[in-house]
């Protein structure tokens, strides 16, 4: 579905990510993971558009999109949830949702709209309770969720799942995940940029591991388990050597 062959991309003159080539197949949870600085939230800028300088590739679909706009990317069914949730904290919940299926309104899909609302209240029925009130009175995991319904209200053909469990409680970050296990399971793709390894594992069918904006390791999922890997590239250490030192 997405393949991305050679990536290079810059922030003015500074290179961020250097040759990177990734592919995520339909129906997969594809997990990019690594250390904060790593190029992680600037590979999901790129495909989506929002980080023009770039040399290399991307196809969705078959298709070159590598010098489209976001607009455009979004049109073809790419959706990316961002990292801190972005969500248009004046609006209510349901205004941020409205926002979510902005194209499909402007294309007489109120019918399929409606279906999706169902959905999305089906995924988080916290939100259905929340419906009229202003979003930026949620709470962070509230937020979280909203974000990802939003996603949802454009029916994406691939999302661009942003750190959905930054700064979040661990009991809301194990409900996020069942939802990420209940999306893959309706179908769609998701290609997941995450730092938290454990959950990671638990829902990705591979794994791409990032440092200083390349990709260094690629693997299945449950095969990123070697305590050397984990100190190499997530900057963990062992909990023996812990408690010697």
């Amino acid at each position: 579905m997405l393949i991305v062959e050679n990536l290079d991309a810059f922030y003015g003159n500074l290179q961020i990510l250097r040759d990177i080539s990734l592919e995520v197949r339909e129906k997969e949870i594809v997990a990019l993971t690594g250390a904060n600085g790593a190029g992680k939230t600037t590979t999901l800028n790129t495909l989506s558009g929002l980080v023009q300088k770039k040399t290399g590739m991307i196809r969705f679909q078959g298709q070159n999109i590598s010098a489209l706009p976001p607009e455009r990317i979004f049109a073809l069914g790419i959706v990316q949830v961002p990292e801190n949730r972005r969500i248009f904290k004046p609006l209510t919940l349901l205004e941020n949702l409205e926002i979510g299926a902005y194209l499909r309104y402007k294309h007489g899909e109120k019918k399929k709209i409606s279906q999706d609302f169902d959905f999305v209240f089906q995924l988080f029925p916290l939100l259905r309770k929340r419906a009229h009130q202003i979003a930026g009175t949620l709470s962070g995991g509230e937020q979280q969720m909203l974000s990802v319904g939003r996603a949802l209200m454009g029916r994406p053909k691939l999302i661009l799942l942003d750190e959905p469990s930054l700064g979040l409680a661990p009991l809301v970050v194990k409900e996020i995940f069942e939802i990420i296990k209940i999306l893959r399971m309706s179908g769609m793709t998701i290609l997941l940029v995450e730092q938290n390894l454990r959950a990671c594992l638990k829902v990705s069918d591979r794994m791409y591991v990032m440092e200083m904006g390349r990709i260094e390791i690629q693997t299945k999922g449950r095969e990123l388990i070697k305590e050397e890997i984990k100190k190499a590239y997530l900057g963990e250490v062992e909990s023996s050597k812990k408690g010697g030192e």
